[in-house]
């Protein structure tokens, strides 16, 4: 489907499911921008509400009333719902529910609020970063050495340092303390409670931590031979059996035939050469499961039936990057994967503020708020340096 192009989607649609499909889509991502405009500010540009059970107990997606006959008046209250009961089609329910599988989320159980996600994508678009994101990791590490900013590598933390009733700084491996007057932690909740000693980081009346999540299976493959002209960026090859897929999820299995999002990016710097092409294959996996390499060769094997012809020759080599990889590069538990912030559901699908218990001390990335994802980690930083900057009374957008 096209990028950032309302009409364009809507006209792939009718060609592709028939006359109708794109005027409904359109008209469900209307509902869903007026969840967008209610949640924009307090799940992405400001800090958390004190009184988030606000936005906990609110569903802000405008569900339509469907009265079918003999039957009583349903609403939508879950994402898949919202496909059961307004897009119908099954290939449009399909589409939907690919949003919520991307970001870990089930959507027979994640609120009606989660249409944002697909508002979001198909408002602003799909970006890359040329060279992929270790270039953005690269231009962000040489800004902050300009700016004279210190990093010090492979030097574990083992313990938050506190004096007076604040965080002063963090205990390293070896021993050795460095001071601070503000300690920033981008870490899963159970590794800051463990670096706290095991106490609590946020106040009992706070949002509670996320502890589940999904995690992610990627495998990059180098593969002889350019990337035809025209190819399509990214392809998402759907599971035959999308109940299965979310049952085994929920089981802690890996799908036997599971959703795997194909990425075929049009970029160089990417690519292992003159005449070679790269594509990563993403699949959402169970936080902490065993990925065997057979698993990994049948991915591979439908990729190539449906997707990239000819691809298991075309493979100069592969590498799998699992859950385990993950646990051991971040320290989250499972290498599990945080989902953005959510509104409804009880607050189930909120994150913890960025501020904690612990005075001086400030929680970013994706396991507190807003959430995960590469958007929402990086609010949750210009948050914290809001509230480092200004004080605790900054709110962010006004």
């Amino acid at each position: 489907m096209p990028n950032a192009s309302r009409g364009g989607v809507a006209q792939a649609l009718d060609a592709a499911l028939g006359a109708g499909t794109g005027a409904r889509w359109t008209d469900f991502l209307g509902r869903a921008r007026e969840a967008w405009d209610r949640t924009r500010r307090p799940l992405l540009e400001e800090t958390q509400w004190p009184n988030w059970q606000v936005l906990a107990a609110r569903e802000p997606y405008p569900a339509l009333p469907v009265r079918r006959l003999l039957r009583r008046e349903r609403r939508a209250t879950t994402l898949a719902e919202v496909g059961e009961l307004e897009l119908r089609e099954p290939r449009l329910r399909a589409l939907l529910e690919s949003y919520a599988l991307a970001a870990g989320l089930d959507a027979e159980r994640v609120p009606a609020s989660a249409a944002v996600l697909p508002f979001i994508e198909h408002t602003f678009g799909v970006w890359a970063v040329r060279g992929g994101l270790r270039a953005l990791a690269d231009a962000v590490h040489g800004r902050c050495v300009e700016r004279r900013v210190e990093f010090v590598f492979g030097s574990e933390v083992t313990r938050i340092v506190e004096k007076d009733g604040r965080a002063a700084g963090a205990e390293l491996a070896d021993g050795s303390v460095v001071e601070a007057e503000h300690v920033v932690a981008g870490i899963a909740p159970a590794v800051l409670a463990r670096l706290l000693g095991g106490t609590a980081p946020w106040p009992a009346d706070g949002v509670p931590p996320r502890t589940e999540g999904a995690a992610r299976l990627l495998v990059l493959l180098a593969l002889r031979g350019e990337r035809p002209d025209g190819t399509v960026v990214r392809t998402v090859l759907h599971s035959p059996d999308a109940t299965a897929e979310r049952a085994a999820l929920a089981a802690g299995r890996l799908p036997d035939r599971p959703t795997v999002t194909v990425l075929r990016p049009d970029d160089p710097d990417r690519v292992p050469g003159a005449g070679h092409e790269a594509v990563t294959l993403t699949v959402t996996v169970p936080a902490g499961a065993e990925v065997p390499e057979g698993y990994v060769a049948e991915l591979i094997d439908r990729v190539g039936a449906a997707v990239v012809p000819e691809l298991r020759a075309r493979v100069l080599w592969h590498e799998t990057l699992t859950p385990a990889a993950a646990e051991e590069a971040t320290g989250t538990p499972g290498g599990a994967v945080p989902a953005p912030a959510l509104a409804a559901g009880g607050g189930r699908w909120l994150h913890p503020a960025n501020s904690t218990a612990l005075p001086g001390l400030h929680a970013v990335g994706g396991w507190s708020h807003p959430g995960g994802g590469l958007p929402h980690a990086g609010m949750s930083g210009a948050l914290v340096a809001g509230l480092i900057v200004e004080g605790a009374g900054f709110t962010g957008s006004t």
